[in-house]
């Protein structure tokens, strides 16, 4: 069937429907597509949950945690940016149990990795400490572990410092997604996990980056930066996201 059948009023029989759900976040009844995740809805609706790892026109990976919220009739959190609705399903966002779980994993990854606010050339261009300041997180209750991370400036344009990342994994997917090269990937566990190019090779030796910057824009924290630029002086250039969805909302129709 053609769409040109379609437009006469011909319904078309190779498609499935898509379902709208209707159920409530914070006591608002809002609806949405069956497809469409909880993060997703709740920004259509200005509701705000805060988050690292997602960014709009990439895959969802649920790395960073942030987004969990409260399901009424469970006793779990779930992660709203990997989580699809449910018909009439009640959702919190906001509680002081989900506060609680929220500064708890920002305190983690401040004490994970060597993030000094105060002597970072990233402060106040920072997604890590703009939600630390937003959710009230004034201190770490957990010691800091300082790891022997190294800085990677064997690329002519680019350097990154793991000293300051998170393992969002934004940089992986836009690499792999948007740019089609996949040259980040991950390796390591626990504390010696780290994000790596080339089967862990200098970024500067890679054979597989085309020096598009794509990741250095994605990064929340600047650990990837472009050289001779503070941090401050890099406009984010995501131009090429907004794209990537509307491309991806096309295919579901």
């Amino acid at each position: 069937m053609t769409d040109r059948d379609y437009f006469k009023g011909k319904p078309r029989t190779d498609v499935n429907p898509v379902r709208i759900l209707t159920f409530k976040i914070d006591g608002r009844d809002v609806t949405a597509r069956e497809d469409e995740t909880i993060l997703t809805v709740a920004r259509q609706n200005g509701i705000f949950i805060p988050t690292l790892c997602h960014l709009d026109g990439l895959s969802e990976r649920g790395a960073c945690r942030l987004c969990m919220v409260e399901v009424k009739g469970s006793d779990k959190l779930f992660p709203a940016c990997v989580t699809l609705p449910r018909q009439d399903m009640e959702v919190m966002t906001d509680s002081p149990r989900l506060n609680e779980y929220r500064k708890k994993i920002l305190e983690l990854l401040f004490s994970e990795r060597n993030h000094v606010c105060s002597v970072c050339v990233s402060n106040g261009h920072c997604e890590l400490q703009d939600l630390a300041v937003t959710l009230g997180m004034s201190h770490v209750r957990y010691e800091y572990l300082y790891p022997r991370h190294t800085i990677d400036a064997s690329h002519d344009r680019f350097s990154v410092d793991h000293n300051r990342c998170v393992l969002c994994l934004r940089c992986i997917r836009v690499c792999d997604e948007v740019e089609g090269a996949h040259t980040w990937d991950v390796m390591g566990r626990g504390i010696l996990c780290k994000v790596i190019t080339d089967l862990n090779q200098p970024w500067g030796t890679s054979e597989t980056c085309t020096g598009c910057g794509k990741c250095v824009h994605v990064c929340p924290t600047g650990a990837l930066s472009e050289k001779g630029k503070s941090v401050s002086e890099m406009s984010k250039r995501r131009q090429f996201l907004p794209y990537l969805e509307m491309m991806r909302r096309e295919s579901r129709k």
